[in-house]
């Protein structure tokens, strides 16, 4: 294969894009494959994705492309907060797959999904993941927002006002399927 400048740029070039209905299959495969060998991971990812999608919970669903073959793939979908504050969401599950990781798409996947958020006027946005990367992003454990059974410092927030929720956080029945 002939790696000339141009052609290496054409194999690292992606771009970032909503999901169409003829994307699902490789979602769930990317999904798949991202999750396949995560310690932290019960391997349900791919099934709560088409449960969030059949229950037309995915306020966002973007997939990043590569070389017209989806590599990425971001879910958004609101989740409840127990002082009865709205227009919060979840993020997650979040994917790329082994081969294209660490590259800048799972970045890229998340920086276009906040800004996909910020344009619906969400009031923020909160995720279950790894504080050393999720914190560059803006996220970080919150004291008064939780998630029960989960390490407090694993569960973040991102509040795009200046106010912060204060309660306990309920993701969509749909993080519960299994198959």
């Amino acid at each position: 294969m002939d790696v000339s400048p141009l052609n290496r740029k054409e194999i690292m070039s992606h771009i970032i894009r909503p999901e169409t209905a003829s994307d699902i299959a490789a979602i769930h495969e990317v999904t798949v494959a991202a999750f396949k060998d995560v310690p932290h991971s019960d391997n349900t990812e791919q099934f709560i994705v088409k449960a969030l999608r059949e229950a037309n919970a995915l306020t966002i669903s973007l997939v990043a492309e590569n070389l017209n073959r989806v590599v990425g793939h971001v879910a958004i979908s609101p989740v409840i907060i127990s002082d009865s504050t709205t227009n919060w969401f979840g993020l997650g599950p979040i994917s790329v797959c082994p081969a294209h990781q660490n590259q800048g798409i799972g970045g890229e996947l998340m920086k276009k999904a906040l800004s996909e958020l910020r344009k619906l006027g969400a009031a923020g946005c909160v995720l279950l993941g790894d504080p050393s990367y999720y914190s560059r992003f803006g996220f970080k454990p919150e004291p008064n927002i939780e998630l029960p059974d989960v390490p407090p410092e694993y569960f973040q927030a991102l509040s795009f006002t200046p106010t912060m929720p204060h309660g306990l956080v309920t993701y969509h029945e749909a993080f519960n399927a299994k198959g």
